[in-house]
């Protein structure tokens, strides 16, 4: 008997049509129907089609042999907000400010959701029903592009004839599924909903090389198969919706995932398994002209990332296309030329601040950690819950980890380069290696010229993203060369992260500057640099503790506390903890939870815990603090 139960954010029986309106076949026409299926935190290393012998995906895997199977498409960011802003906007989150997890920062006027022009075209847009777009207004957003967005919304509720825009979201492989909620919550609502011959057992797939292989990991991993077969079983009862519908003769198909796997060291981080999705494009017989790869298998390297979707959506249903998109359009009479390369991004999850930017051209991976000092595996209390990222610090505790699942511990370097086609686990790092050389310079040189072209305005501390909120939108304040010297911000932030005397003497000399954003990156680059080289800088960073740039106070007394003892920063770093700025209070916490020397803070980051008015991500920071110090569980979630 089948376990699964009906899929439940879409409406599968014909009974639940509204009355009156009959579902005929969609007439032949060159406006397509577009149906969009997305899956959530995934990486194709775990399907089928792209070629993963253990996996189960055989709906995925067949719309992947009827169509065109893209092998490097990628999000623009590593975590879903920031992923999804750049989806509904078509503009990548460093010019919107909005790649920093679940912000709340205002876009122009100008940039609306890309499917209100599908609607000026004529086309019924719905979305069953995620939106997390991670700006200002967003209800007001939403409504304006979709003619339906809720757990009910699909093609079902257009008028006859009418061509739509469908998007269905399946959250079944989800982060939460495959690692954060309980096991006990899994084994009920993702196990036992499959047939025992669809489920994946413990010992039936190869482990990622940079876990650990036991049977308490593999259990963890195991989540991951059987969570995408429960969201390839609901993807097969929808396109069988269409089928039954009479439209799958006139829909285009994309299929693709939010962005990459949601394990540790995949979702959230700045490197191919963060960012690279599965890409799927189906096409009807009605509409194969339209493809300019062909049909039936096709396998393209094309360069595809979030950027490109809205363009190409627009062209499609014919409309005109905002001068602020800037992405390809993928297909039809108005093709754009194909890229050779992609700019990437990453940048805070949650309570794990970080920025990292990225460069590919498919086959290497070129990473830019800004703030390395931060391991890979950084404090994220959504991850940290989850029993597979406990079972990985039980084992780093109890030395069991080789030297590989060690570092994803550890500081990272300031740089990335990974051949992803020889190593696809990302675990040999081609920085130092002579014969990449060229290669790591044209990708430095790609991504210089990208940061300081687009103006990134990420560069700003959220601190500043707040304050400019206020008065105008961080697109719209990046483009102020008076407020914003670009130049001269990324020339500090571009020390960030190297290492050594020289580059520790450049950064101190940059706390003497009159502009605030460059003196913000001179310290944070100082926390990167070892003790040895910061200690002839002993007074200037004291006295950077007194800077009247509160980003620059803060960053300075962590290092001043951990470096030299300062009962000053001791006592500073205290204040900021509870400072009414929350952005200034996470700041403060995050630094604190890579201290040596935790114990004189514990009672503080008691109290702010418990204080009215903070937010998640500063309740989070402080159970990861706790618990990190093994004075709460870890599986106690923020707000317990």
């Amino acid at each position: 008997m089948l376990k699964m139960k009906l899929v439940e954010n879409i409406c599968l029986t014909g009974a639940l049509l509204l009355p009156g309106i009959a579902v005929a076949q969609q007439s032949m026409t060159e406006t397509p129907n577009i149906l969009w299926v997305t899956i959530e935190d995934t990486s194709p290393q775990f399907i089928g089609c792209y070629g993963n012998a253990d996996a189960k995906t055989p709906a995925i895997d067949q719309l992947a042999k009827d169509g065109v199977r893209f092998t490097n498409a990628f999000s623009t960011g590593t975590v879903c907000s920031p992923s999804r802003s750049c989806i509904i906007t078509g503009v990548k989150t460093y010019k919107t400010g909005t790649g920093n997890h679940r912000s709340e920062y205002p876009l122009p006027n100008s940039i609306k959701g890309f499917p209100y022009y599908l609607k000026q075209a004529g086309y019924y847009t719905s979305n069953n029903r995620k939106t997390d777009y991670n700006i200002a207004n967003a209800g007001e957003f939403t409504k304006e592009a979709w003619d339906e967005s809720s757990e009910n919304a699909g093609w079902w509720n257009r008028e006859p004839g009418q061509p739509f825009f469908a998007v269905f979201n399946f959250v079944d492989s989800h982060q939460s599924r495959t690692m954060t909620f309980p096991f006990s919550w899994y084994q009920e609502k993702v196990l036992d909903q499959l047939d025992e011959e669809d489920q994946i057992g413990d010992r039936e797939f190869e482990m990622p090389p940079f876990y650990r292989d036991s049977p308490a990991m593999r259990k963890q991993v195991a989540r991951v198969y059987n969570s995408l077969k429960l969201t390839d079983n609901k993807i097969d009862q929808l396109l069988d919706r269409l089928e039954q519908d009479h439209l799958r003769d006139s829909t285009i198909i994309f299929f693709y995932a939010d962005h990459g796997e949601g394990i540790p060291r995949g979702k959230t981080n700045g490197i191919n398994l963060g960012y690279r999705v599965p890409f799927i494009i189906w096409f009807p017989e009605m509409y194969k002209h339209l493809s300019p790869w062909g049909t039936g298998g096709v396998v393209s390297s094309e360069l595809v990332d979030f950027e490109d979707l809205a363009p190409t959506l627009i062209s499609l249903a014919g409309g005109e296309i905002p001068d602020h998109l800037d992405g390809r359009i993928l297909m039809g009479e108005r093709r754009s030329k194909p890229a050779d390369h992609l700019v990437l991004s990453a940048d805070r999850s949650d309570n794990g601040i970080d920025l990292v930017r990225t460069v590919t051209d498919g086959k290497y991976v070129y990473s830019r950690n800004f703030m390395p000092f931060m391991p890979e595996l950084r404090y994220i209390r959504y991850m940290e819950i989850g029993e597979i990222k406990q079972q990985m610090r039980k084992d780093l505790a109890e030395d069991k980890l080789n030297v590989l699942q060690k570092s994803l511990f550890l500081e990272r370097p300031a740089e990335y380069l990974y051949n992803v086609e020889n190593d696809p686990w990302e675990t040999k790092n081609l920085v130092n290696d002579p014969n990449s050389k060229e290669i790591l310079e044209k990708m430095r040189a790609q991504l210089q010229k990208e940061i300081l072209g687009a103006r990134d305005v990420l560069l700003l501390p959220e601190y500043e993203l707040a304050l400019v909120s206020k008065t105008t939108s961080p697109y719209e304040f990046r483009l102020d060369d008076q407020n914003y010297p670009i130049f001269n911000v990324y020339e500090a932030a571009s020390l960030s992260g190297f290492r050594g005397p020289k580059i520790t003497e450049k950064q101190v000399g940059l706390l003497s500057e009159q502009n605030k954003l460059v003196r913000y990156w001179g310290i944070v680059g100082l926390c990167s640099q070892h003790a040895n080289d910061l200690s002839p800088f002993k007074t200037s960073i004291e006295k950077a503790m007194d800077d009247p740039y509160p980003p620059v106070s803060v960053t300075a007394s962590a290092i001043a506390f951990e470096e030299f003892g300062n009962k000053d920063a001791e006592e500073k770093l205290k204040r900021f903890c509870a400072d009414e700025n929350l952005d200034i209070s996470l700041m403060a916490i995050n630094y604190l939870l890579y201290a040596t020397n935790k114990d004189p803070f514990v009672e503080t980051i008691r109290a702010v815990h418990e204080m009215s008015g903070r937010t998640y991500n500063v309740k989070a920071a402080c159970m990861d603090f706790l618990g990190s110090m093994g004075l709460v569980p870890n599986n106690m979630k923020y707000s317990e």
